[in-house]
């Protein structure tokens, strides 16, 4: 199978770097408009590299394509690959607004091509493990949960993430893993209640969801902590309780320095100290979804649902007001 991957910062690399050592995959082109981005990606996997995306699907040859690009570009390429007739592979959120995602959607059904959405934490070790403890009912029946994921301001990086048009801030762009997570696990929501304060690099959030099952969680994301990205987890159930906690969660620690490139250039992403990553695992799985034609395990409709609560937190935190689920489509 060949692929290509759209967008050579942080998240791109990582894609196009797994794709080249990839068994029964080739990685035909990597594009940027950025040249030496796209150059140094290029070297990296030995693939060709472009800086127009319409030059690329011109030239190389690619049934699947990565898209690795900042949010608010995601659907209109999504959907110019979709209608070339190529799977897509992108980065969440799946989109900025719930048209842009059910249009994202509907457009990759009727060209015939698969669309998967990169909620990784669904691949991550600890929360796969939450999720069958809850599973096997060696938790008895969900009552609480708890998640935060906090960090850095990404926005001191890349200036697109200062801009609530381009990234949806804190909730769109970080809570988003938690809140995908915690419906997976949980159910669907009844209804959503969100706070958030925002300032020049600080953008802080907190959710509280109400399930369909009775079962409530408090969500916490902070874009301008000042320490390591750090994420914790944990649902209580009537019979017992399973945490994470990233900073505990192995006696194996990794910590990569970067190089003097990617302390300017690049965004964090969260690693896990696992033989396979979990980027590398969602790939495989998504890749192997399109060889067998099986749903994925986090499927376009679940990146709609996990968006359609962030909308309703973002919401909430404007109006005060709690949001029942679910939203209308318009």
């Amino acid at each position: 199978m060949k692929v290509a991957v759209l967008g050579c910062g942080g998240l791109g690399r990582i894609h196009a770097s797994i794709y080249a050592g990839m068994r029964d995959v080739e990685l035909t082109g990597v594009c940027d408009i950025q040249q030496d981005l796209a150059d140094d990606t290029a070297r990296m996997t030995g693939a060709v590299a472009y800086t127009s995306f319409e030059e690329m699907l011109e030239q190389a040859e690619f049934d699947v394509i990565s898209i690795a690009l900042p949010s608010y570009l995601h659907k209109e390429y999504t959907m110019l690959a979709a209608k070339a007739g190529k799977h897509v592979i992108c980065e969440k959120p799946i989109a900025l607004n719930l048209e842009d995602a059910q249009q994202m959607i509907q457009c990759c059904e009727e060209n015939g091509v698969r669309l998967f959405v990169g909620h990784v934490v669904r691949f991550f070790p600890d929360y796969i493990n939450m999720k069958q403890a809850l599973d096997e009912g060696k938790l008895g029946r969900a009552c609480v949960a708890h998640a935060s994921r906090i960090g850095g301001h990404p926005g001191a990086t890349k200036a697109w993430y200062n801009e609530i048009e381009q990234s949806g801030g804190v909730m769109v762009d970080l809570m988003i893993h938690d809140l995908d997570f915690l419906r997976w696990s949980l159910g669907e929501v009844k209804t959503v209640y969100g706070l958030n304060r925002r300032e020049e690099l600080l953008d802080y959030a907190l959710v509280t969801l109400q399930f369909e099952s009775g079962a409530v969680a408090n969500v916490e994301a902070n874009w301008g902590f000042p320490g390591q990205f750090q994420t914790k987890a944990e649902i209580a159930g009537s019979e017992g309780i399973v945490m994470a906690n990233s900073l505990k969660s192995s006696s194996l620690q990794i910590h990569k320095a970067p190089s003097a490139s990617e302390a300017s250039t690049f965004v964090t992403v969260p690693e896990s100290p696992g033989f396979q990553s979990p980027y590398e695992l969602e790939l495989q799985h998504f890749i192997d979804c399109i060889r067998t034609g099986s749903e994925a395990i986090v499927t376009a409709r679940d990146a709609y649902k996990a968006l359609e609560l962030a909308v309703a937190a973002i919401e909430s935190a404007r109006t005060g007001q709690a949001i029942y689920l679910p939203l209308v489509e318009r």
